[in-house]
């Protein structure tokens, strides 16, 4: 048995479906694991009737919700005799034969996981601007993985097919990540010897958030999890991690612009900069809501900042581990 193919899922029920039937056509997926997190809108339902009709497909209740307890425990319940396993999110678009790519690629480069590019697609109103900011430097600060480039080794990724036995090895994720967890794995994985291959033959697509207040709840978290993960392991964060810090620092002089005005003028930068980037990056782009890119990157730089700080200054306890898998 070579591939385990892991998809938690909560409330995935308009992609579910298409989705496992598109990777059942892959004749390299040998078991295929969906983690459900409680759902109600008849995803398990789904699942279920694909697993009468093929003996590959397997439901399995998720009952901790996040990602990483669905498949640390889809790993245990069916990993053993498996060679490799694949981690596939229930929102996104995979390209065809995509787990036959990313072997290929892990033979070719003797790398211990493949990694992807994740790019950015919306449908209409503010998902356009979003999207827009997320497949730019505007939102991203260049992370490698955000953007089609060459392939090359690298330090993190969007998660996709891991070496089941190293996996198993470090503890499999850490589940006191609230997100950021695969970068976390990504660092252990580096530390116990691992190759990290991104492959941008394999590139997926991405549906982001469509609302500001959702959006703004997913970088909060983003921001919880990457501070959560640098104090951990005590790493030193990258710069363009760190220029959103510069949001709240700026936003704490405004109160003393009533006495001065200059004081105003850190936040009034900031917000010019993102709305004019944004509006040129926009119009590159085809225009319309595009051009508010601005707006949507700098609720993503101000959200990051917060739950950064929130998660440094507030919870002293995140740092212990709580691994889903026994090293072995």
């Amino acid at each position: 048995m070579n591939l385990l193919v892991v998809i938690p899922c909560l409330n995935e029920a308009a992609h579910l479906g298409g989705l496992i039937a598109q990777l059942l056509c892959d004749p390299s997926i040998d078991l295929l694991v969906v983690a459900d997190g409680g759902s109600i809108d008849g995803s398990q339902r789904i699942v279920q009737d694909l697993a009468a009709h093929d003996p590959r497909v397997r439901l399995i209740n998720n009952s901790a919700r996040i990602q990483s307890a669905g498949i640390n425990r889809a790993v245990a319940q069916y990993g053993d005799g498996y060679r490799w396993l694949l981690r596939v999110d229930a929102h996104c678009h995979y390209p065809d034969g995509y787990a036959s790519t990313l072997l290929r690629a892990a033979d070719a480069q003797s790398a211990s996981a493949v990694v992807v590019p994740m790019l950015t697609q919306g449908k209409c109103g503010f998902q356009l601007a979003v999207a827009t900011a997320q497949n730019s430097v505007l939102g991203t600060g260049g992370s490698a993985h955000r953007h089609l480039g060459e392939g090359r080794l690298v330090d993190h990724g969007h998660h996709a097919l891991l070496r089941l036995d190293l996996f198993r090895k470090i503890g499999g994720y850490c589940e006191a990540m609230p997100c950021n967890e695969d970068a976390e794995l990504d660092h252990r994985q580096t530390l116990a010897g691992g190759r990290i291959w991104l492959e941008p033959t394999a590139a997926i697509v991405y549906f982001p958030r469509s609302r500001p207040g959702a959006l703004w709840r997913q970088y909060y978290r983003y921001g919880v999890g990457r501070a959560r993960n640098l104090r951990r392991h005590r790493m030193r964060p990258h710069l363009r991690q760190l220029a959103p810090l510069a949001v709240p620092a700026a936003l704490t002089l405004l109160p003393l612009a009533a006495w001065h005005p200059i004081f105003a003028l850190p936040v009034i930068a900031w917000l010019l900069l993102c709305l004019l980037l944004g509006a040129a990056i926009g119009t590159r782009k085809g225009g319309g809501w595009r051009m508010a890119a601005g707006i949507a990157a700098a609720i993503m730089h101000a959200a990051w900042a917060f739950g950064f700080i929130a998660e440094m200054i507030g919870n002293p306890r995140s740092i212990a581990p709580r691994y889903g898998l026994l090293s072995r």
